[in-house]
């Protein structure tokens, strides 16, 4: 009897052992869950400046984080602010040309005027004295003392005269009507312009500064200090870090048991007991033939369609095209069914 117990022990253990593997095969059979392959995939962004240029200076390299707002690089703005200063003289100079046309003439200017046509006045006066005193002579004398050439010239004289009063009498008209509004217009117009150039001029002094859009990851640095850039050039790459998602494929006849904010566990081969968090955010409505990059056990002629699960990787532990493991389970969708929001927003990212 004293060795029985023992034996009793054993066998108890055994017991409880084999309906604990039991269970755990149990808890973790295919029908409870579904496993896909995929790729990690994050948006990148390649950046280059607006101008033609020669870089000065490159402040970041491959691996650093950036910030939006955060400036990566510089240009040589040497030429640049020349002209803004060359701009900046115009825009004076269309200024006042403008106040003067709205400013009219100053008094001294019409003054001035005034007395051209007093001037002109005084010498109309003298040439109609000059020829009715030849008339008069000529008609007292019978001809003999005035010729008729001599007329003639007091007479073409006394026109002339007339001709520089009536010219000079407008000018003062002018003078104090001041500029026509077809005039001030286009100075208006001019100073405009000017006003344009120079804003155009100091927005690329603010585009030579090539700034992050976005918090990002620096992934490639493709020119250096010295290179001309250009519109066409990028001058970085940059992955975005957030969001991330896993890129896999589902086939048809387990699509219907996925929906859009379904919970999912993802794993990397670096990490295989580690997992992180995720959630169904995109399914796709066209069939397609699994991609040859996607390994998957499964024929890879097969019809499957893209999903992609959102990942929480706070720690980056995730990169660009590493494969992952995903694990949907199917008791943990919130409610069997997404929201119709939940839907339509996962839908949309």
């Amino acid at each position: 009897m004293k060795h029985a117990k023992p034996i009793v022990l054993i066998a108890i253990l055994l017991i409880l052992a084999l309906a604990f593997g039991w269970w755990w095969i149990q808890r973790a059979k295919p029908g409870d869950q579904i496993i896909l392959y995929g790729n990690v995939d994050i948006r990148q962004v390649s950046l280059a400046f607006n101008a033609n240029e020669r870089v000065a200076q490159m402040r970041v390299s491959e691996g650093d984080e950036v910030k939006q707002g955060q400036v990566l690089a510089v240009l040589d703005t040497a030429m640049l602010k020349l002209r803004i200063a060359q701009a900046e003289a115009q825009v004076d100079v269309q200024e006042h040309a403008l106040r003067r046309l709205l400013a009219g003439n100053r008094p001294e200017e019409i003054a001035q005027a005034k007395a051209t046509v007093v001037a002109a006045r005084a010498e109309v006066d003298r040439a109609d004295q000059q020829y009715h005193r030849l008339q008069s002579i000529s008609r007292e004398t019978g001809g003999r003392a005035v010729s008729r050439q001599e007329l003639d010239a007091a007479q073409a004289a006394q026109a002339v005269a007339q001709a520089q009063w009536d010219s000079k009498n407008k000018a003062l008209q002018l003078a104090r009507a001041g500029a026509r509004k077809e005039d001030v217009e286009q100075g208006r117009s001019q100073r405009d312009a000017a006003r344009a150039e120079l804003a155009i001029l100091t927005q690329q002094l603010r585009d030579a500064e090539l700034k992050a859009p976005i918090d990002a990851v620096v992934r490639s640095r493709l020119l250096e200090p010295g290179d001309m850039a250009s519109p066409q050039r990028p001058v970085y790459a940059l992955a975005i870090t957030s969001p991330k998602w896993v890129r896999a494929y589902i086939s048809e006849t387990d699509l219907g048991r996925v929906r859009p904010g379904q919970a999912a566990r993802i794993s990397t081969d670096s990490h295989p007991n580690e997992f992180l968090n995720g959630r169904v955010g995109y399914i796709s409505s066209v069939a397609e033939f699994t991609p040859k990059t996607v390994q998957t056990p499964d024929l890879r002629t097969s019809l499957v369609y893209e999903i992609r699960i959102n990942v929480d990787d706070a720690a980056g532990r995730l990169r660009l095209g590493m494969p992952a493991t995903v694990q949907l389970d199917l008791g943990a969708a919130e409610g069997g069914v997404a929201k119709p929001d939940q839907a339509a927003g996962a839908n949309e990212r």
